[in-house]
């Protein structure tokens, strides 16, 4: 007589949307999939999202590799460290205990810090180190190396992802991968200069009413991040990490390391600060020195 206990195997929907290659007791102990292999609604939401931007990361990564034979990553605003693990199973893993190659997670609640250290340590994910710094503090940080090839900060709140930026150009980092989040500092300040600096102007009626004053301040904070990168010689592409219907939070912002400066750019970041009475915020959005002087 066969058997008629239900099945503790992983149904064939969510075979096909674990990529191969993947571990299903990480994904277990990432709590996406359950003890018996299932995942509800959010978690196949959870993991679509970060495969989606490992499809962007993996080329970074792979040029990386190729360069100089082992990659530095760096999570800021790492929170239980989804992507790190992923990235680490699917791609680090790989090249063997004997590679240099490290993702280093950087997050500020110690409790998360913990649990994936042990975590990594009890996979066998040596390449992983996670450290209990702010994003600003990881910079002058001695835990870290002068130099690091890639850096992310995914939902970064506020300006949390303007200190990752200042992290990965202090860290001559070769690639960012931004997905900025709540961005308010600058719709407050918008708030605060409906004054002379912008009566002659007639686009402060963008930011005139306070929803659109929200709205714009998000937007214009992305683009005033675009200059930035593009002037410290960056080059920089922007598109969508999922779909619109997921969250309205999901501009992706991928810089890519060329060299030089770029004046034009530069110019054009002073010009919006001017115009738009942002001018206090011009160390926020530093520029290189030569510009800055002007």
């Amino acid at each position: 007589m066969k058997s008629t206990s239900p099945k503790k195997n992983i149904d064939s929907n969510d075979k096909h949307e674990i990529r191969p290659g993947q571990s299903l007791e990480l994904l277990k102990e990432l709590h996406i999939l359950t003890r018996d292999g299932k995942m509800n609604q959010d978690s196949r939401r959870k993991l679509k999202q970060v495969y989606h931007l490992y499809q962007f990361i993996e080329p970074l990564m792979q040029q990386v590799l190729e360069q100089k034979g082992q990659v530095s990553l760096v999570d800021h605003g790492a929170g239980k460290s989804y992507l790190g693990f992923i990235l680490y199973d699917l791609f680090f893993k790989a090249l063997g205990k004997d590679n240099a190659s490290c993702i280093y997670g950087i997050e500020t609640r110690d409790e998360l810090v913990a649990k994936s250290t042990e975590l990594a340590q009890r996979l066998g994910f040596g390449g992983m180190q996670f450290l209990n710094l702010s994003v600003a503090e990881s910079t002058k940080s001695a835990a870290l190396p002068e130099q690091i090839d890639i850096v992310t900060a995914l939902h970064a709140c506020n300006t949390a992802t303007d200190d990752a930026i200042d992290f990965a150009l202090k860290k001559k980092a070769k690639f960012m991968v931004l997905v900025p989040c709540c961005q308010a500092e600058v719709a407050a300040e918008l708030r605060k200069t409906k004054g002379d600096a912008v009566k002659n102007n007639p686009l402060s009626e963008m930011w005139r009413h306070p929803i659109h004053t929200r709205e714009f301040g998000s937007q214009i904070t992305n683009v005033l991040r675009c200059l930035q990168l593009e002037s410290h010689g960056y080059q920089v592409r922007v598109t969508e990490l999922v779909g619109w219907e997921h969250s309205m939070k999901n501009e992706l912002i991928i810089a890519e390391y060329k060299g030089g400066r770029n004046s034009k750019s530069a110019q054009r970041l002073t010009e919006i600060l001017n115009s738009t009475g942002l001018d206090n915020l011009r160390p926020r959005f530093f520029l290189p020195i030569a510009e800055a002087a002007s």
